[in-house]
C-alpha cells in the first residue's frame, strides 16, 4: 500500500470522527440498535407499504377524558344556572345615595339589578358556561387514541376520543399530515396538523409509539404545502 492510500484513510477516519451526525436520520441509527448487531437502517430504508394496517401511536386513558368531560358538564350546568339567575331573578333596586359613605363596601353601592348590571352578568356567566365545555370537548376530539397506518401506506386513520366515550374515526391521505415537532424534543404534547381541518390533533407524549421509524418515516415528516 502506497504512501499515498495510508493518507487517504487517515482523512477519511479523522472526518468522520469529527462530523459523527452529518446525516440526516442518524437519530433513528442510534435509536434502533439492537442488541446482537447494529442497525444502520434510517427513515430513508423503511418500507412504507405495508401488507396490512399497522399502528403507529397509542394512547389509551378513557377515564381521565371521561371525568374531564363530567367536569366540563358540571361547569356549564352550574354556570348556566347562574346566568338564568342573573337574568330572572336580579331586581331593581336603586342605591340610596345618601347612606353611601367611604365605609361602604363596593357591592353595597352597585344596583346589581340595574339593566347593564343585569344583563352583563348574565351574559357573562352563559359564556364561561358554554366556553368552558366548548373547550374541553374541542380538545377531547382532537386527542388522538390510535394512529394507523393502512394498508399500502398512503393513508393514516385518526381514532380520537369523544365526549361520551365512543371513538372517532377519520381517514386521511398521507399527504395531508404534517408533524409540528420532532418526536424526541415533544415534551407533552406531539401536534399534527390535517390539511383542511382545524386546530391540529395532538399525541400525548406519555402514550406508546409503537413503530417509532415507521411513525418517523410516514405520518412524523414535516410536509409543507
Amino acid at each position: 500500500m502506497t504512501l499515498l492510500s495510508y493518507a487517504s484513510i487517515i482523512l477519511r477516519k479523522s472526518a468522520a470522527l469529527r462530523y459523527p451526525f452529518n446525516c440526516q436520520g442518524c437519530a433513528n441509527i442510534v435509536r434502533n440498535v439492537t442488541s446482537g448487531s447494529v442497525t444502520t437502517k434510517t427513515i430513508h430504508d423503511v418500507n412504507t407499504n405495508v401488507v396490512k394496517d399497522v399502528i403507529l401511536f397509542k394512547y389509551e386513558n378513557p377515564k381521565f377524558y371521561k371525568y374531564m368531560n363530567l367536569f366540563a358538564v358540571v361547569q356549564y350546568m352550574f354556570w348556566s344556572y347562574l346566568g338564568i339567575f342573573a337574568f330572572s331573578s336580579l331586581r331593581d333596586a336603586p342605591v340610596d345615595k345618601s347612606k353611601i359613605d367611604d365605609d361602604t363596601p363596593w357591592f353595597r353601592r352597585i344596583n346589581l339589578g340595574e339593566n347593564k348590571y343585569r344583563n352583563t352578568l348574565g351574559t357573562l356567566c352563559v359564556l364561561i358556561g358554554f366556553g368552558s365545555i366548548a373547550m374541553i370537548w374541542m380538545y377531547t376530539l382532537k386527542s388522538v387514541r390510535y394512529l394507523i397506518l393502512n394498508k399500502g401506506g398512503k393513508h393514516v386513520t385518526f381514532v380520537t376520543y369523544t365526549p361520551f366515550g365512543k371513538n372517532r374515526i377519520m381517514k386521511v391521505p398521507l399527504e395531508f399530515v404534517c408533524c409540528k415537532e420532532s418526536r424526541v424534543n415533544a415534551r407533552v404534547q406531539l401536534p399534527l396538523k390535517v390539511k383542511n381541518t382545524w386546530m391540529h390533533y395532538m399525541l400525548d407524549v406519555r402514550g406508546e409509539f409503537k413503530n417509532p421509524l415507521l411513525f418517523d418515516s410516514t405520518a412524523g415528516l414535516a410536509r409543507k404545502w
